[in-house]
């Protein structure tokens, strides 16, 4: 059973940065999209940012110019740089890989990130 660990997480002021990475215990076939997704405290779980197969990106309007996928496609890795953090970023965050053919979405166990004011 493949399993994504993730890494990065942890304590920051606001204004600082932290970057989030996420790594699939194997090798993965057929990967399509990488997204990272958070989730605060009695909030839904909502997607972050997300990356094609392609590298074609896209983001939530509340991090859109603070936050940067990326991914590595050789180490089926994926990345999020976050900027200029506030409070409201404050969440547990997790990465999901989502493969095409057969199809299959993986879960990794989520990182706290807690942004202080």
């Amino acid at each position: 059973q493949v399993q994504l660990v993730e890494s990065g997480g942890g304590l920051v002021q606001a204004g600082g940065s932290l970057r989030l990475s996420c790594a699939a215990s194997a090798y993965i076939f057929n990967l399509n999209a990488m997204n990272w997704y958070r989730q605060a405290p009695g909030k839904q779980r909502e997607l972050v940012a997300g990356i094609s197969s392609g590298g074609s990106t896209n983001y939530a309007d509340s991090v859109e110019g603070r936050f940067t996928i990326s991914r590595d496609n050789a180490k089926n890795t994926v990345y999020l740089q976050m900027n200029s953090l506030k409070a409201e970023d404050t969440a547990v965050y997790y990465c999901n890989f989502v493969k095409g053919f057969p199809p299959a979405s993986y879960w990794g166990q989520g990182t706290q990130v807690t942004v202080s004011s």
